[in-house]
């Protein structure tokens, strides 16, 4: 996955955050792990974030989020969704249009239907939760970065409660679902997938390791042409592949 912190920047140089949120604890623990070295984040998550980040604004609540953003027209914000008196999202309303330059994750304890689908709506290409893995965070981050979207394992299910009738619709109109060649066991690993598991939560239910999972999925997505957990999952939903568990 290439890592671009801007469509007209070069990449050699630390993607520039706004942190906001209105716990104070978070937004310092937030700090601290974009001030980690990019070689230490590739050597203990495994995850590639180029030249790292420099945190060029902080906000509490909703009107603050809006004066840094404009103040600091950062490549990355990460805004919580639950702020006093302005939320997160009606924050991102107020802010000036960049031409979809600056990028959105969206941190929140829990999102309901309608904020899920008012993020997608406002632009906002990942929505994590709080209680997410560090790694998760990075992962996140390296994804919308790169163009595309990210949902916390979590969310995908309730992704796909709201998209399902459109998909299904759709395959209505195309019938004959593919199977990519699929493996019964890449099935059951897709199932799982779509459901919302994480891989070890996969690897517990299928009584296998880890690793295991991960060969099954990189194998997966290459067969599917999915590039991330959203997009496997939404093929799956398409082409009626996420019916069989282990």
């Amino acid at each position: 996955m290439s890592f671009d912190p801007h469509p007209d920047s070069s990449s050699d140089r630390p993607v520039r955050v706004v942190l906001a949120d209105d716990e104070c604890l978070f937004r310092a623990s937030l700090r601290q792990l974009l001030s980690v070295p990019p070689t230490v984040i590739r050597e203990v998550y495994g995850v590639d974030v180029g030249a790292g980040f420099e945190v060029v604004g902080e906000a509490g609540t909703g009107e603050e989020t809006i004066r840094a953003v404009e103040h600091a027209r950062p490549d990355l914000l990460l805004l919580d969704l639950s702020m006093p008196r302005l939320s997160g999202l009606d924050a991102l309303r107020a802010v000036s249009p960049d031409g979809g330059l600056m990028r959105v994750v969206l941190l929140a304890g829990s999102v309901g239907q309608s904020d899920l689908v008012a993020a997608v709506h406002l632009g906002v290409r990942g929505v994590l939760l709080k209680d997410a893995p560090t790694e998760t965070l990075f992962e996140a981050i390296a994804c919308v970065m790169a163009g595309q979207y990210w949902l916390g394992q979590s969310l995908v299910a309730h992704l796909l409660d709201l998209v399902r009738p459109l998909l299904q619709s759709a395959n209505a109109l195309h019938p004959g679902p593919k199977l990519f060649s699929l493996t019964a066991r890449e099935r059951q690993v897709l199932s799982l997938v779509v459901a919302g598991c994480s891989n070890k939560e996969i690897a517990r239910q299928c009584s296998v390791s880890e690793q295991t999972i991960k060969h099954h999925l990189t194998r997966i997505f290459d067969k599917v042409g999915a590039s991330n957990r959203v997009e496997l999952a939404m093929v799956a939903t398409r082409h009626g592949l996420d019916s069989t568990g282990c």
